[in-house]
């Protein structure tokens, strides 16, 4: 995958993680499976 898509998917992840916790989900399994991704594109991308 290259940079840019992992930086657009980096992105969209984040956005949907903040907008899911400040709308108060209860959903931990979602939540932290968008978590383990978003810290796996962060590796990915030398950024962690």
């Amino acid at each position: 995958m290259s940079v840019n898509q992992l930086e657009t998917t980096l992105q969209a992840i984040t956005h949907t993680l903040a907008k899911l916790e400040k709308d108060g989900c209860n959903d931990e399994k979602l939540l932290n499976e968008l978590r383990k991704e978003r810290d796996k594109l962060l590796n990915e991308l030398n950024l962690n």
